[in-house]
């Protein structure tokens, strides 16, 4: 045993074996640096040689070209969302994938069908939640609370699933800000589009009027809708927009219902953007579906900086200048 003297004395470094930093291993390169953006240079210049080629600056482009990749080749790209993306002004930019044919399916839960009805009735939408809950004006929207009671009567009537019915009324009805409906724009476009609901979880759902039956129905027949186009996956890219729980829920679902059926879903890119990094998009949208040979992308940020920054550089990808 080594003396009190021996065990406090600094360690003999002197036979420590070197290795070459010009011939050995490095994760950082200087090639793959960011670059001054120039005042005359344009975005294509920019997406291409001003944004490092690191984590998500490579990320982004990685799913760039995966969606620009799916677009040519006529494979799925699906976008599940929540409702913060409308919240911060993103609709034209959906609106426009849509138009494209670059996003060929939509679905989103409640608060997106809410949102966009409201803008396309209204023009805003969004209250000011610590002020109205105050006073119980929370939620009590009386245009908004009828024309979900109406979409779940149709529901419950017809064999219409709630997102096509929401995207007809708003398109073939008197909306001012039709134009800025993503339910409508993939209603003319003839892409589905479909709502997942959660009881409870909506301001509607307080409104005496409503048909709970009929929302269920119409919001089911989705779940269906969204299930064949998750059969359809394969070879494309899902992504999830700012959805924390329901969304991530739903399409894990669905993934396990296709397969059960026999489709093939290995070889597709699922991403995940969201300004904080939650367990369910992370377990049930990156990790699970894609561990069969999948690419799984998450990449960090506010959504009213990375959505326009990403779809502008699919559009670089596909070799369309802005």
């Amino acid at each position: 045993m080594n003396d009190t003297k021996n065990r406090y004395s600094p360690l003999d470094l002197s036979g420590l074996k070197t290795t070459s930093l010009f011939s050995s291993h490095r994760k950082v390169k200087t090639e793959d640096f960011a670059q001054p953006p120039l005042p005359e240079q344009d975005f294509s210049h920019f997406w291409k040689e001003s944004l490092p080629k690191i984590l998500a600056g490579k990320e982004i482009r990685e799913l760039a070209r995966a969606i620009a990749r799916a677009h040519k080749e006529k494979k799925s790209v699906i976008l599940g969302m929540g409702a913060h993306p409308i919240k911060v002004g993103l609709s034209p930019l959906i609106i426009d994938f849509i138009r494209r044919g670059i996003i060929t399916a939509l679905a989103g839960n409640g608060a997106v069908a809410i949102h966009d009805y409201e803008l396309a009735l209204s023009g805003h939408t969004s209250e000011e939640v610590e002020e109205a809950i105050d006073d119980g004006s929370f939620g009590t929207s009386r245009e908004t609370a009828e024309g979900f009671k109406k979409l779940a009567e149709r529901c419950a009537r017809e064999e219409v699933g709630l997102g096509s019915a929401l995207g007809e009324m708003i398109l073939k009805g008197d909306f001012p800000h039709k134009d800025l409906s993503i339910f409508a724009q993939a209603y003319q476009s003839r892409i589905p589009a479909t709502v997942h609901i959660a009881l409870g979880t909506d301001i509607v759902h307080i409104h005496p009027g409503l048909d709970g039956a009929g929302l269920g129905q119409g919001s089911l027949l989705d779940f269906r809708i969204f299930a064949r186009a998750v059969s359809e996956l394969e070879g494309g890219v899902y992504i999830n927009l700012g959805s924390a729980v329901i969304m991530p829920e739903v399409f894990l679902k669905a993934v396990s219902l296709v397969r059960n059926l026999g489709y093939s879903l290995e070889k597709i890119t699922t991403a995940n953007l969201d300004f904080i990094i939650h367990y369910r998009p992370r377990k049930n949208v990156l990790e699970r579906p894609t561990q069969k040979g999948g690419r799984a992308i998450n990449l960090v940020g506010h959504h009213e900086l990375m959505l326009p920054l990403l779809f502008a550089g699919v559009l670089v990808e596909l070799g369309e200048e802005q």
